[in-house]
């Protein structure tokens, strides 16, 4: 990895592909020097795919997630309170990515005696800056790093004398509240969201198999810049539609089954999720009934949106709803959870909100987003009535983010 190796990393410099401007990334460093100041951690190393990115755009498709041990996550990212910039610490394998993919200015490639292990060069490194002293905040509510990595990590930093504590909290305050660049991105992660859904719908059809569905839905989002996203989004039929998260199978959807739908439209690793249910054929009264009944939870909610809405004043007002109707029982799950920066494995978001644990003075902020679900068992073992929206809550207003429509529908008559 020396000859053409240099000369391609040398040629990436001129083949930026940033997804903010500059300032963004400018902005967000600023708002986490601040949090790191607000609760006394004076260096932060950061390793979550969501953290990298928000601090320098990184992307990718391997984060030695499951790895073997030769493989060890190491990567990360160094920030200092007392310092207006970061130190990128990489492997040579991603080297030509860092420079093509990320605002990073000060890029430190392992050596390539320890380009699989880079704790030895990222403790010495940051020693000579002068940036091991006092408190260390790491993310540890985190699957990267792996429990036996951190705990390398952990003891690295304090045969360092370094104070070690949890920063997971403080990032996912910090991205919490989305700036305005991070809002336009979901607007746009909607528009695909609802693409993949039409295209779902438009394939649905007896003799077709889930799997057929998924791959439509996917390429139709594709072909609208839509990317991959943190969840497989599952395609069920029939039986299986009691199982919302199955994946999509080989099995064939027939005539007088249902069929649900749930994926997230994804701009930018901003994620827009909705979950609609079908009907192949003519829907049975009941069913259409316990669906079009509870999906009425959505115009309430219309009425209750806006930035700064007390999450138990949303809860309460849907399970009057739903108590008046006669549908709890048949409750899956009444609730939601906040949506941003995700990757493979998961796009549930830090912020989760439902009647069992919310707090009473939880609220949806302003540049918040979150989604509800409204998912309910089905008569005679018909399947899930499923259906979830995504919440934009702006600095002065709130609103749906999609369009499609919620009614059960009948396909195929």
């Amino acid at each position: 990895m020396q000859r053409n190796f240099q000369t391609a990393l040398n040629e990436a410099q001129n083949h930026k592909e940033l997804p903010f401007p500059i300032e963004e990334f400018q902005e967000r460093l600023h708002r986490i020097r601040a949090a790191m100041e607000a609760h006394a951690i004076d260096l932060l190393f950061l390793t979550s795919p969501e953290s990298i990115y928000y601090v320098s755009g990184f992307q990718g498709e391997w984060y030695q997630a499951q790895s073997g041990r030769p493989f060890p996550p190491s990567s990360g990212i160094a920030i200092h309170v007392a310092h207006d910039k970061t130190i990128h610490f990489e492997t040579p394998s991603e080297a030509i990515l860092t420079a093509i993919g990320t605002v990073s200015k000060d890029v430190r490639i392992f050596p390539l005696e320890h380009r699989r292990d880079g704790l030895p060069f990222i403790l010495g490194e940051l020693e000579a800056e002068g940036w091991l002293k006092g408190t260390v905040g790491l993310e540890r509510y985190n699957y990267r790093q792996n429990p036996i990595i951190a705990g390398k990590y952990d003891n690295g930093f304090k045969s360092k004398g370094m104070k070690l504590t949890n920063a997971s909290d403080m990032m996912n305050s910090v991205r919490h509240a989305k700036t305005s660049a991070e809002m336009t991105a979901m607007q746009e992660a909607a528009k695909i969201a609802d693409i993949g859904m039409q295209a779902a719908r438009d394939a649905i059809s007896p003799g077709t198999t889930e799997l057929e569905v998924y791959g439509s839905m996917i390429g139709a989002m594709t072909k609208a810049g839509g990317e991959v996203s943190g969840l497989i989004p599952p395609v069920v039929s029939g039986i299986r539609s009691n199982c919302l998260h199955a994946l999509a199978s080989r099995k064939e959807i027939a005539r007088g089954e249902r069929v649900v739908v749930d994926l997230s439209g994804v701009f930018k690793r901003y994620h827009v999720n909705i979950a609609r249910t079908f009907w192949v054929g003519e829907p049975p009264e009941n069913s259409r009934k316990l669906h079009d009944t509870s999906v009425q939870a959505f115009d309430i909610i219309q009425g209750l949106l806006r930035p700064n809405l007390p999450v138990f004043e949303l809860l309460n007002a849907v399970k009057e709803h739903y108590a008046a109707n006669d549908l709890l029982d048949d409750s899956y799950w009444s609730g939601g959870y906040e949506l941003g920066i995700a990757f493979p494995p998961d796009w549930v978001g830090s912020f989760i909100y439902d009647p069992s644990f919310s707090n009473a003075d939880d609220k949806f902020l302003p540049m918040t987003v979150a989604n509800h679900e409204c998912n309910f068992f089905g008569p005679n073992a018909s399947g899930m009535s499923a259906t979830i929206d995504t919440f934009f809550f702006h600095e002065n207003s709130a609103e749906i983010a999609t369009n499609f429509p919620r009614q059960l529908e009948g396909l195929c008559i």
